[in-house]
This record gives C-alpha cells, sequence and structure tokens, in this order.
C-alpha cells in the first residue's frame, strides 16, 4: 500500500532529509586515505544523536544490521558494514548510505565520495550516476508512473556502457525505511504505480562499470558486483508536490 502524507508529514519528511544531508556533508568531510569505514560510522552516529534523531539501520534485517550506515568501498554496490579494519585508500570510492529518524519520519540518501585522487573512469561513473538520479527526477511528477523514473535512469546509464543493478530498487519511504512503492532503475515507461501529491519515495540509481551481475558477500549484506568492477550509488529522498518533486536533502554534491 502507498501511503499519501499530509503537508504537515512531508514537512516532518523534510527535517529528517535535512538531518541526513548534514551526515552527508560531514561524512564527505572525513572520508580521507587512512580512515577506517568505522570511523565513519561512529562519526555519523553521533550526529544523528545529538541532534535527536535515531539511527534505523541499527538491528535492521537478518542477520541484524550492526551500524548505522552502509559504507560500500570499490566493487561493493550497497549495504558494506562498517569495520575498524577497513582502512580508504587513495583512489577508492566509497558510498555512504545514510537514513536517519526524526520525530517518526525517515530520511534516506546516498552519496559515492572520491579518496584522494582517483582514476578518471571511477569520476566519471560517479558523475554519471548523479546524472541518472537527475535525469530520473525530470519524470517524478503528479500524473506519470513509476516506470517513466525507471525507464530513463537505464537509458542514461547504458548510454555509456553501464550496467544497472536490478536486484535492488528505490523504495517508498515514510514511517518506515523501505515502504511501497519499488523504484526500480530499469524498466519500460507508462508501467507502475501512478504518481502522485504526497508521496515519498527513494529514487536511487546503483550502477556499475561493467556488467550488471551482482553477488550477495560472505557477511550476508554486502552487494558486490560479480566481476569485481566499481560501482557507484546516488541516492535522495523525494516528496511529490503540487510544484513537482522536492528533495529532502540536498540539490547538489557537497
Amino acid at each position: 500500500m502507498i501511503e499519501i502524507l499530509t503537508d504537515e508529514e512531508l514537512i516532518k519528511m523534510q527535517k529528517a532529509g535535512r538531518l541526513v544531508a548534514l551526515v552527508l556533508k560531514e561524512l564527505a568531510k572525513a572520508a580521507k586515505p587512512g580512515v577506517s569505514t568505522l570511523e565513519l560510522d561512529l562519526l555519523s552516529q553521533k550526529i544523528i544523536r545529538e541532534a535527536g534523531g535515531t539511527a534505523p539501520c541499527i538491528g535492521y534485517g537478518e542477520p541484524p544490521f550492526p551500524a548505522a550506515i552502509c559504507t560500500s568501498v570499490n566493487e561493493v554496490v550497497v549495504h558494506g558494514i562498517p569495520s575498524d579494519s577497513e582502512i580508504l585508500k587513495e583512489g577508492d570510492i566509497v558510498t555512504c548510505d545514510v537514513v536517519a529518524e526524526l520525530d517518526g519520519f525517515m530520511g534516506d540518501a546516498a552519496r559515492t565520495f572520491e579518496i584522494g585522487k582517483v582514476s578518471e573512469e571511477k569520476h566519471l561513473l560517479i558523475a554519471r550516476t548523479k546524472e541518472c538520479f537527475f535525469k530520473g527526477l525530470e519524470k517524478a511528477v503528479e500524473g506519470n508512473r513509476i516506470g517513466d523514473i525507471s525507464y530513463t535512469v537505464q537509458q542514461h546509464a547504458e548510454s555509456f556502457g553501464y550496467g544497472v543493478v536490478r536486484e535492488l530498487t528505490g523504495h517508498g519511504i515514510g514511517r518506515e525505511m523501505h515502504q511501497d512503492p519499488e523504484v526500480p532503475n530499469y524498466g519500460k515507461p507508462g508501467r507502475g504505480a501512478r504518481i502522485k501529491k504526497g508521496m515519498a519515495f527513494c529514487i536511487e540509481p546503483m550502477i556499475t562499470m561493467g556488467n550488471r551481475n551482482v553477488t550477495l558477500g560472505y557477511d550476508g549484506w554486502r552487494v558486490e558486483t560479480l566481476d569485481g568492477s566499481p560501482a557507484a550509488h546516488y541516492e535522495n529522498t523525494v516528496i511529490i508536490t503540487d510544484q513537482g518533486p522536492v528533495m529532502t536533502t540536498f540539490e547538489e554534491d557537497i
């Protein structure tokens, strides 16, 4: 069932989104060579806690996720678990996926950060994954369907020869982290749920430099590219208004 939020509830969504934005901005500063992914998680927990929020990823799912954020390095597409033994190094890329709950509502966004100087290929992958998001956002208007977003993301990514992950999708969001509707990054226009005012969902292209095939890692959470190629991820929570889609985080890279 797709939840339609009131104007007051959408304001709360925006507040949760601003907290996520604050976390991501601080992570962008902290993600440097020599820093562990656990340090990034502890920083995120501190910011969320001091703002009066909670981190709903902690204890989520089965096996229970042990951290506040996902930190996915290089070939890990999503759901990497922060660790004190995983040290970022020059040339890596790391996706930080942050969810925060504030006053009963959720914010969710992800960015892939460059660690030091990265290859031109990795730099372009990150930039074009962001482009995929904004191409999809243009279709997130009342009267369109979710498939219009999905198709647009897929076409843009595949125009560069990239792989579009199919096993994981964007999703509705509100009082819960994952709600209806699913928002795939591939599909056909004119299909899927009709987009209506008051809907809130996450558009989140997950794009690989190689082919689209992925595998579940040893820990039951991390999803990796099967061919070992790097992957990037760009996500924002979007709410649908009379004036078009509004992001609850921030529009430009930090």
